[in-house]
């Protein structure tokens, strides 16, 4: 067994850290021109239409322009912007963060092209749903003869859907809770020998209620982690057993709340440190292209190891390419493809422009990403927000605040994961196996998170890594193949009328009008 998990081990770190990174960044450059440097000038119109100034409720679809953004924004705005950007910038430096904005600014024309086919290629069930995604537009837009990709496409991400969607993510969320639980008794006497004491009659009426419970946290650990599976398994289900509308009103309440707690929290430290600054930035941008401040030895080897761990950790973090994200944009309420488009590009820039930027930040400007040892990824980045809270010291208990803030981050982050991976699950079983199967595959869905929460096999990790990874190939050729296709649409909306921002405005005013 250890052979084998180490073989797939092997077969993943190659994965991502070569195949994906060529394929997913050239196929970025290349969409970036064949579609004009969209991100470089769609951002301004994506952003009114997710305000929803262009809306009309009759149009076609499930969900709003804001809420599909929030359902996909819920899947990538996880983990890996708090443990991704902290292992990116510990192994590779600042400069690391800089090469994870170069894949957001080439993800965006990815996200824009693969959404619009979401849209443009998109069924229409019998019960008025929308299933939509790279398996819809590779078989109708490729012709049947590519069928056999639209399958292989389907089953890597039904099957990934339980691992990194779901498994990690009830994994992540438990030790973030058991995490809550640390350091249950006070420094002194009994603090030195708590455990101990607990467990051979320790006094424990002299606590507090809260000490009670981490100790009891402590001493039953796999209960604990059992009981946060079961709870999980109840918070998605409640959720995911309505469907896509539930999900996206949920989503879109919980995803900009999420966002800004975690923005605000790192803001605070920036602005604690803001003397610091411009250095932090001179250091991600000198080391993008050395690399030496962190992993030493010639300097062409250190820029490229900084190049390709920024690269990696930026693609897994926005997940442009992969193909996740147009199944929840295909559901958009929107008569126009390129619309829905417009409103995608805009989610690499928020994941990764913003928010890895803020994490990167805060590691840089506390030096946390220097200090010796082995500490890293979200533990990292926790005690990164624990040093830069130092200057609140005798408000607050820094330490503690500083942990409760990636803590709560964590959890957040994981819950809003599992739901929009469970719709990205659904819509791959109901393509595979028909409308019917979408029921059975919630359940088993949540089942799977309370394994994730109390199990931990390193090979079943390892092969949901490659499953994720893998399911990025097909969804690439065909963005490639209908790369065409896109643009015509592109170039169609432009021209719809010469001042379309004007008209189409009118149109959605007068419609609210008449509705109102």
């Amino acid at each position: 067994m250890d052979t084998l998990n180490q073989i797939v081990e092997t077969a993943g770190a190659y994965l991502w850290g070569y195949v994906l990174v060529f394929l997913l960044v050239g196929v970025g450059f290349y969409l970036s021109v064949r579609m004009g440097g969209i991100q470089f000038f769609g951002v301004r119109h994506g952003t009114r239409l997710t305000r929803g100034l262009y809306s009309r409720g009759e149009d076609e679809g499930d969900l709003s322009h804001f809420q599909a953004l929030s359902t996909a924004l819920a899947a990538t705005v996880g983990v890996g912007n708090i443990a991704g950007v902290a292992i990116a910038i510990r192994g590779g430096g600042p400069g690391a963060l800089f090469w994870m904005w170069v894949t957001a600014v080439v993800g965006m024309a990815t996200k824009f092209t693969c959404c619009t086919l979401a849209v443009k290629f998109r069924k229409i069930n019998p019960d008025g749903s929308v299933s939509g995604g790279p398996m819809y537009y590779i078989e109708r837009g490729l012709g049947e003869n590519w069928k056999g990709l639209a399958v292989a496409f389907a089953v890597l991400a039904g099957l990934g859907s339980f691992g990194a969607g779901c498994m990690a993510q009830a994994g992540e969320f438990s030790r973030a809770f058991l995490s809550l639980f640390e350091n249950p008794l006070p420094v002194g006497a009994a603090g030195a020998v708590g455990v101990f004491e607990l467990a051979t009659g320790f006094d424990a009426s002299r606590l507090g209620w809260f000490q009670r419970l981490s100790l009891w946290v402590t001493l039953n650990p796999e209960a604990t982690r059992l009981g946060v599976g079961l709870f999980i398994a109840f918070m998605v289900g409640i959720v995911i057993i309505g469907g896509i509308r539930r999900i996206g009103e949920v989503t879109s309440r919980l995803v900009p709340f999420m966002a800004v707690f975690y923005v605000v929290s790192a803001l605070i430290i920036i602005f604690l440190n803001l003397g610091q600054v411009p250095q932090a930035f001179y250091l991600i941008f000198r080391d993008a292209f050395t690399g030496t401040a962190a992993v030493g030895g010639f300097a062409g080897s250190a820029f490229l190891y900084t190049m390709q761990l920024g690269v990696r950790r930026g693609l897994f973090s926005n997940e442009a390419g992969q193909g996740s994200a147009p199944i929840a944009h295909a559901t958009a309420r929107t008569p126009y493809p390129a619309r829905e488009g417009y409103v995608a590009l805009l989610e690499p820039f928020i994941d990764t422009i913003i928010i890895c930027t803020m994490t990167g930040l805060v590691i840089v400007l506390t030096g946390a990403w220097t200090m010796p040892g082995e500490i890293n990824g979200a533990d990292l980045t926790a005690h990164s927000f624990r040093t830069g809270l130092g200057a609140l010291h005798g408000h607050v208990d820094q330490a503690r605040l500083g942990q409760l803030i990636v803590t709560f981050g964590v959890i957040l982050f994981a819950y809003s994961t599992a739901l929009s991976w469970s719709y990205y699950g659904d819509r791959c079983v109901s393509y595979l196996f028909g409308l019917s199967a979408v029921m059975p595959y919630r359940f088993v869905f949540c089942l799977f998170l309370i394994v994730g929460a109390t199990i931990k096999i390193d090979l079943i990790w390892n092969l949901c890594d490659i499953m994720n990874g893998s399911m990025a190939i097909p969804n690439l050729i065909a963005l490639v193949l209908l790369s065409g296709a896109v643009r015509r649409e592109l170039d169609d909306y432009r021209k719809l009328i010469p001042d379309f921002d004007r008209k189409l405005r009118e149109e959605a005013e007068a419609w609210q009008s008449k509705r109102s």
